[in-house]
């Protein structure tokens, strides 16, 4: 899932989806709405709609604000739903928000960042989490590495010079076949 501004046809997704497809994989990349102006209710929606029935052979690989929607959307699953698990492309709880006051986009940040996370609902639906984070990230500070570790035991990957639109998900790949054997 892409993230805020991001769009489904950005070819680090479709090289991603067109490696996984190549071994067999059903990999749906969707477009979520108004995506300059992303809000938490529509977002999950529209991820409840394309995704329909999940089980544990289900992966989530998002990116920034879509990471925000992932952990929304698995809270509101019932409690024995099981996933196979999820990836987090520079998915953060905090940003760095003399970056956003610059972009003048508080508004938009603002519900994503006071609207509380359920931890706990979060981690009854997998024990697969991994977070991928760039150390020179200009939105998600890295200390959001520490939360995603202790909420949700993800293992964390710190990259280094690859900013918040990490380009390459060789990575993601390599990880998504190590969960699903």
């Amino acid at each position: 899932m892409h993230g805020w501004g991001g769009s489904p046809k950005e070819t680090r997704f479709l090289r991603l989806k067109k490696e996984l497809e190549s071994r067999d994989y059903k990999v749906e990349v969707p477009e979520m709405p108004d995506t300059e102006h992303p809000k938490i209710d529509a977002w999950v929606s529209k991820l409840r709609e394309i995704v329909g029935e999940v089980d544990e052979k289900t992966y989530f690989v998002d990116h920034s604000i879509g990471c925000q929607t992932i952990m929304r959307y698995l809270e509101s699953l019932p409690e024995n739903v099981k996933v196979g698990g999820v990836i987090f492309v520079a998915g953060w709880v905090n940003l760095i928000l003399k970056e956003i006051e610059k972009e003048g986009v508080m508004e938009i940040a603002k519900p994503w960042l006071e609207t509380p996370l359920n931890w706990a609902k979060i981690t009854k639906h997998t024990k697969n989490f991994i977070a991928i984070f760039s150390d020179d990230d200009q939105y998600v500070p890295l200390s959001d590495t520490k939360i995603f570790k202790e909420k949700l035991g993800a293992e964390i990957i710190v990259l280094k010079g690859k900013g918040h639109n990490i380009i390459d998900l060789s990575i993601v790949r390599d990880k998504i076949l190590e969960m699903a054997k």
